[in-house]
């Protein structure tokens, strides 16, 4: 069983371990949880692209010491031009997945950081931004060693993705993939993080930066125009909580699908499983995720745009409904439409006063659009997939609307004064990957360290596998596995230990009798938790 590391008084968990080395650094200068989190999204844009950038998105939970928690909406939205006249008569039937025509939202990530560094100031913050940067710039400019994890992906349309403007001369050698270990420098990005640190994060959307996005999207034909990126700006959002079981647990509101995390847990724990990682405590779990995927689909759009008031479907009472719907006996045959692909990072970060952060950041799919932008360097994300070229559906294209997010932030307060930051990556895999390791520590014991190891299932399509399929790692006791297929669950043995696709998760718990953090980051990714 792995060994949970513990800190006296702050730490940090990442998928990088660079990442993790820059939290340190800034926890180390005196910076507060979220400073540490700027630089740590900096560093995780140069050293993981194939999961982020800050050419996509990001969604922030932020718990002061008090106990306020406060979500922050990174969400860049369609760019005017992004009609569905322009895709019809372009002969699409759905939005692509690379190149220019992918390119449909404004990349709202830089704008997070700037909005969550103005709440860190009022938090005593004062690092300067140079500061936060620097160990970005540095990793961009000289290059890091591409990580396994890159090296070991085969993104979804290859072909295609090789073929974005810019992708082959900045992520390939020799037309093929960097090999794990070979250094690779990205040197326009690093100019771009460079002079974002000179003149401010406003730069990005208003300024030198700007404008030079702005020109690379006009010249590639994108539907993002400068006046989109001028009118971007982050939004601070309440987040969405239950009460669960001696804790309070907070995820992100739409347009995430943060409303599914909160209602697998509180559905999960409505059932009242006693043992854990037996055949009940999966068959509930994917369950519940039926039961919660099917008022997510229904109900999830942009915030601006809702039709339902998603905390209406956390009541006790509307909890209590979904549970008493399950069959403990057998699977429910629940159609799930097409999910969000997606490869993100999660992150957290809790400091010496207790401010605890959870941070997620993407472009979605594999390098995102996979188009880099010839000026800054920047990948460009394809969050804009999302959107359905059906104007009847739930998340129709439609100029300054926001799409449909599967990033998650996840934070719980527990009675007894402690606080845990917690989140993976995994597209539609994010709200059952926090299930299962919440669940194993709260609800039955195990230690932060081996809730995350544990072996996870998914249910439902994943990359590059269009199967309803529950699919395990191998180290499933095969006797519970045979009692789920008995159930009418399908089963799909991935055939490894530890899976990419099923979550690259961390958790952090900080206790309130000594200060003292617990921290971990997934074996399943190259990173891990440091601290003080």
């Amino acid at each position: 069983m792995p060994e949970t590391p513990v800190f006296t008084t702050a730490a940090v968990a990442a998928p990088h371990r660079l990442a993790a080395q820059a939290g340190q650094t800034v926890l180390a200068q005196g910076g507060n949880a979220i400073e540490a989190m700027v630089a740590m999204a900096a560093s995780i844009a140069v050293a993981y692209p194939h999961m982020n950038g800050i050419g996509g998105d990001g969604f922030w939970l932020v718990r002061e010491r008090g106990g306020r928690v406060r979500g922050i909406e990174a969400c860049g939205p369609a760019g005017r031009l992004a009609t569905l006249q322009r895709y019809r008569e372009k002969g699409y039937d759905t939005i692509p997945a690379r190149g220019p025509d992918a390119m449909v939202t404004v990349a709202g990530a830089v704008g997070g950081w700037r909005l969550a560094l103005e709440l860190a100031r009022a938090l005593g913050g004062r690092l300067p931004l140079e500061t936060l940067l620097a160990d970005a710039i540095g990793q961009a400019r000289t290059g890091v060693p591409v990580s396994p994890s890159e090296a070991r992906y085969v993104p979804q349309e290859l072909d295609t993705l090789h073929d974005a403007p810019n992708f082959s001369k900045t992520f390939l050698k020799d037309g093929k993939p960097y090999p794990a270990g070979e250094i690779r420098a990205l040197p326009r990005l690093a100019a771009t993080l460079e002079q974002l640190a000179h003149a401010g994060l406003r730069d990005f959307y208003r300024g030198d930066i700007g404008r030079e996005i702005a020109a690379d999207l006009e010249r590639l034909g994108a539907p993002v125009t400068r006046a989109d990126l001028e009118g971007f700006a982050a939004a601070e959002r309440a987040p969405l909580a239950i009460r669960r079981r001696g804790a309070t647990l907070y995820n992100f509101p739409p347009p995430t699908q943060g409303l599914a995390a909160l209602l697998i847990l509180g559905i999960f724990d409505r059932l009242d499983i006693a043992e854990a990682e037996g055949t009940a405590h999966y068959h509930g779990l994917i369950e519940a995720t039926k039961r919660a995927f099917a008022i997510r689909d229904r109900v999830v759009t942009d915030f601006g745009r809702l039709r339902h008031d998603p905390a209406a479907f956390l009541t006790p009472e509307r909890i209590a409904r979904e549970a008493a719907l399950i069959d403990m006996r057998r699977a429910a045959s629940v159609p799930l439409p097409d999910p969000g692909h997606g490869d993100t990072v999660w992150m957290g970060a809790i400091d010496t006063d207790g401010l605890a952060v959870s941070y997620i950041q993407s472009v979605y799919w594999e390098y995102g659009s996979g188009t880099v932008l010839p000026a800054t360097g920047i990948c460009w994300q394809n969050r804009g997939m999302s959107f359905s070229l059906d104007p009847t559906a739930v998340n129709p294209l439609e100029p300054g609307r926001r799409p449909f997010h599967t990033l998650i932030p996840a934070l719980a307060a527990f009675d007894d004064g402690r606080v845990m930051s917690y989140g993976s990556m995994g597209g539609d895999g994010q709200p059952q990957f926090q299930a299962q390791i919440f669940s194993r520590y709260a609800d039955y014991g195990m230690s932060v360290a081996d809730a995350v190891d544990a072996p996870r299932l998914l249910y439902g399509r994943t990359w590059g596998a269009p199967s309803l399929s529950v699919k395990v790692e191998d180290r499933f006791d095969p006797a519970c596995i045979a009692a789920l297929g008995r159930l009418g669950h399908e089963i799909e043995e991935l055939g490894g230990a530890y899976i990419d696709s099923l979550g690259h998760a961390g958790m952090l718990v900080r206790h309130a009798r000594n200060g003292r953090i617990e921290a971990t980051h997934d074996p399943r990714s190259d990173g891990g938790a440091l601290g003080l």
